[in-house]
């Protein structure tokens, strides 16, 4: 049976793994979870939770599974990168960060031509890693026949979830005219944050408006599915959930957003906003016209089989697509950063315990000496010890 584990950081990573851990059981595999430190744990009834770092290291997964910008190298298998969100370019820069290679990763699941061409660009750069065009997990949850269906709500839904990105974060700018809006218009509010917005002003003005107003809920779960499906309009930004939200088919208004263009209804001030909300529920042909051309250039994978792929794609590396590769940078100063911060040293705990006397050549005489229950105590103590180190040192 293969063994795959998917690697948290961030709250956002689970309704991208999911679908994939999904697909794993399909084919008779086995799934387990790590879960940072700092990170909430948001597992469901039969998901496997690997508490420490060296219960995933003995774990010895055939790969590893990350939407965020790391996975530790000393975790055995395939190092498989996912992505946390699309190519928007939601801060003003010449390259996206999406684009940043780090050298932690084996593979990279592309998610369409917003993405590939350049990954390509990038696999012929450096090397040391595969590109595979798989589409996203995440997408195998928005294209399903039930995430599709249309919202029936009494009043419109507005979805406010504005970035955490300083410079084109909406939430200071947009505070009093929300607050003006849901006073004074027959429409419904769900207001939830990125969970690295964390300014405590912004989030105790955005409650008050929620305590104030009935037709207002700040929303502080995790999974934000059930919000985008309600909604039939997002005010937000430069946040990648934007596109996840035109993948429903709806509407989307902008506050100063990074890259405008056809697809959004964008705005400068934010007493723009409330005409431009009016006009996006009207759904303009021409409007959704251009959303769904701009969904098609990101994710044109809609067949509900993107884990499935991303599956296949380690299949092939693990069989052909190594080969060739060259080393991955030794990134020394990155690998002691995670190590330290995950309390990873396996030599040192080695050293500490005394492991390590043979080989610095120090007289055994007095193992020699022991007594024989000590000594079955001392290999047992040893043997166990081997087996919770698991594969290798993880240190380059």
């Amino acid at each position: 049976m293969k063994r795959y584990l998917l690697y948290v950081t961030l709250p956002y990573a689970y309704s991208i793994l999911r679908p994939l851990e999904h697909e794993i059981r399909r084919r008779g595999g086995e799934a387990a979870w790590f879960v940072e430190e700092g990170c909430p744990v948001v597992l469901e009834e039969g998901e496997v939770r690997l508490g420490t770092i060296r219960e995933a290291v003995a774990y010895n997964p055939v790969a590893v599974f990350a939407p965020g910008n790391y996975i530790p190298d000393f975790i055995p298998g395939v190092k498989v990168a996912l992505f946390h969100g699309y190519a928007i370019q939601k801060r003003i820069e010449a390259v996206d960060d999406h684009f940043t290679v780090r050298g932690w990763f084996d593979i990279y699941c592309t998610q369409g031509p917003s993405s590939t061409p350049y990954f390509k660009e990038l696999e012929k750069k450096y090397g040391f890693f595969r590109v595979y065009e798989t589409g996203w997990p995440k997408a195998d949850t928005y294209f399903s026949p039930e995430v599709q269906r249309k919202p029936q709500n009494d009043h419109p839904v507005i979805l406010y979830p504005p970035t955490f990105t300083r410079n084109v974060c909406s939430a200071p700018h947009l505070m009093a005219e929300i607050d003006r809006l849901a006073k004074t218009h027959p429409w419904d509010w769900v207001i939830t944050f990125h969970p690295k917005l964390t300014d405590p002003g912004i989030i105790a003005g955005y409650k008050r408006i929620a305590e104030e107003n009935e037709n207002v809920i700040f929303y502080e779960g995790f999974d934000k599915m059930p919000l985008l499906q309600q909604a039939d309009v997002m005010l937000c930004d430069s946040s990648s959930i934007i596109l996840e939200f035109m993948f429903l088919d709806k509407p989307v208004v902008t506050f100063r957003n990074s890259h405008p263009g056809p697809h959004l209804i964008d705005v400068d001030t934010p007493e723009a906003v409330g005409p431009a909300i009016e006009r996006a529920l009207a759904r303009p042909e021409g409007l959704m016209e251009e959303i769904r051309s701009y969904t098609m250039h990101h994710e044109p994978h809609r067949d509900c089989r993107c884990s499935a792929r991303v599956l296949d794609a380690v299949d092939d590396y693990i069989v052909r697509g190594h080969a060739g590769l060259k080393r991955k940078p030794l990134n020394l100063v990155r690998k002691w950063k995670l190590r330290r911060q995950l309390h990873y040293y396996p030599l040192l705990e080695k050293f500490r315990r005394g492991l390590l006397v043979p080989q610095l050549g120090i007289p055994q005489r007095r193992q020699q000496h022991r007594q024989p229950q000590q000594r079955e105590t001392h290999i047992a103590r040893h043997q166990n010890s081997a087996l919770v180190q698991g594969t290798g040192d993880g240190l380059p």
